[in-house]
């Protein structure tokens, strides 16, 4: 494995911002409103349980590693290795796999190439040999429970996703670096400001109304405008087939949620019940009118169960709200005549652009937003994309959005063992049926609408900003600590 070299904090060597990638490595936690954004940045492929605290802890020890490898060659072997997780990550990172995403960061590898089934035999090795392979190159003595410590009531000022990782040589030298997983997998690196990206889109957008105001002026549908700026960062046939790709990682996890049985890690002993939906469907005599719901909840449960497990999935726009989309957009898929893989294509592209103004304007962190700024925000980019394929016209499309996050404000997070299962598999059923609904509600109206999609991305953030710490992924309060209380 190689490695670039060059630890200059004021730029970043290539192979540091793959290592971080995807979402640009911002100075701040929250991205300037007119940073350039592509659909890479919002959906990528990887393994659960959490985009938060799995996918992006395992993207930061793996640009820390790669800097780690580069010091050794002029210094050495380091004698040791430490890694701090500080607030969200400390009090929820055992059920979330933070501390095993770690590990496998400074192996070397990335949550989009990783082979979730390679997992236990990885984390075995080093457990039974007491050597880390620091990139896969640099052996490294190291035992988790002396050098991996969760330090959850210590929080660090700028983020509540904060991990802080040192390699310690023998003449003395320490590197340390401090990393914000700020949501859906992106990484921020404390104090790092790169040069910004000299990308210019032909249908920038800051907020929902300017985004309305350029399909007006250009009278292009939401979509066509969102493929169009893909145009400025790659070519059609590459932004198509990376849609493809991910449309069809979340039929598979669909798929796979649908076989798996048996208890989900963890220790709280929720079962998965996909299958068995799944199975009671299909053998039903008759189905009523309700059981489009039925199909939609099941999907989104496939998906949420196979997160839970540690399995692949897509970061839509995180993994806790992973089941959202591909259920909304298996619905359309299913139910919807004259549905095709173009419309899949304008769907992802709508929910993308939705997508773009909730991490622009606020958050996708629920550490920061709590889970209104999870399942909320699938719910709202989901809405809108299902309006889209529907027919809806840019105006319909926005007050669908506007109508799935209305209903999910103050929607609070709080895992029960810190682990991704309890609410979170339900509720993403929930914010599924809630997003076709709210596509429906849009439909039915011209546009015209009282509380618009900026006014209540405002809100969100404002209700996150006063949401009391404890119910924003800590586990802390709610029903992570009544449900065991009784």
């Amino acid at each position: 494995m190689s490695f670039a070299s060059g630890t200059d904090r004021s730029s970043s060597s290539p192979s540091v911002a793959a290592a971080l990638a995807p979402g640009a490595v911002a100075a701040s936690v929250r991205p300037d409103p007119s940073q350039a954004l592509s659909v890479f940045d919002l959906f990528t492929i990887g393994v659960g349980p959490s985009s938060s605290h799995t996918v992006g802890p395992m993207r930061a020890a793996r640009a820390f590693a790669i800097l780690a490898v580069d010091e050794a060659r002029r210094r050495g072997v380091p004698t040791s290795l430490g890694c701090r997780l500080l607030g969200s990550l400390g009090l929820t990172g055992r059920g979330h796999a933070t501390d095993r995403a770690v590990i496998l960061g400074l192996l070397g590898f990335r949550p989009e190439a990783l082979d979730p089934d390679m997992v236990p035999s990885l984390l075995a090795d080093v457990a039974q040999d007491g050597v880390l392979r620091l990139g896969g190159a640099v052996g490294v003595p190291f035992q988790a429970g002396r050098d991996l410590l969760f330090h959850g009531h210590e929080f660090h000022g700028s983020h509540p996703n904060t991990l802080e990782l040192s390699a310690r040589f023998a003449d003395g030298f320490e590197l340390h670096r401090a990393y914000h997983s700020v949501g859906g997998g992106t990484v921020v690196e404390a104090g790092f400001r790169p040069v910004p990206a000299n990308v210019l889109l032909p249908h920038g957008f800051t907020s929902a109304a300017e985004l309305l105001a350029e399909g007006e002026r250009t009278g292009m549908s939401i979509a066509a405008m969102m493929a169009a700026n893909e145009r400025s960062f790659r070519s059609d046939a590459e932004t198509e087939g990376f849609l493809d790709a991910v449309r069809d990682a979340m039929d598979g996890c669909i798929e796979r949620g649908c076989a798996g049985s048996g208890e989900l890690p963890g220790g709280l002993g929720v079962r998965r019940r996909a299958r068995h939906t799944l199975l009671a469907l299909r053998d039903a005599p008759e189905a009523g009118p309700h059981a489009v719901f039925e199909w939609v909840s099941l999907w989104a449960l496939a998906v949420n169960e196979e997160n839970a497990a540690g399995g692949r999935v897509v970061t839509a726009p995180t993994n806790g709200a992973a089941g959202v989309l591909p259920a909304v957009l298996r619905y359309y898929e299913r139910f919807v005549p004259g549905a095709s893989r173009e419309g899949a294509r304008t769907f992802l592209l709508t929910a993308a652009a939705i997508g773009f103004l909730y991490k622009k304007r606020a958050s996708i962190s629920a550490a920061e937003m709590g889970c209104q700024g999870e399942v909320g925000v699938a719910c709202s980019m989901a809405a809108g994309a299902l309006c889209a394929v529907l027919g809806g016209s840019n105006a319909q499309i926005e007050n669908a959005a506007e109508i799935g996050m209305e209903h999910n404000l103050g929607l609070t997070c709080d895992p029960i063992g810190g682990l991704v299962q309890v609410p979170c598999i339900e509720r993403n059923a929930m914010g599924a049926v809630k997003a076709i609904n709210a596509a429906l509600l849009a439909l039915r109206g011209d546009g015209r609408h009282v509380v618009s999609l900026d006014a209540v991305i405002e809100t969100m953030r404002q209700t996150g900003e006063d949401m009391r710490s404890k119910y924003k992924e800590t586990s802390l309060g709610g029903l992570a600590v009544n449900v065991v209380e009784c």
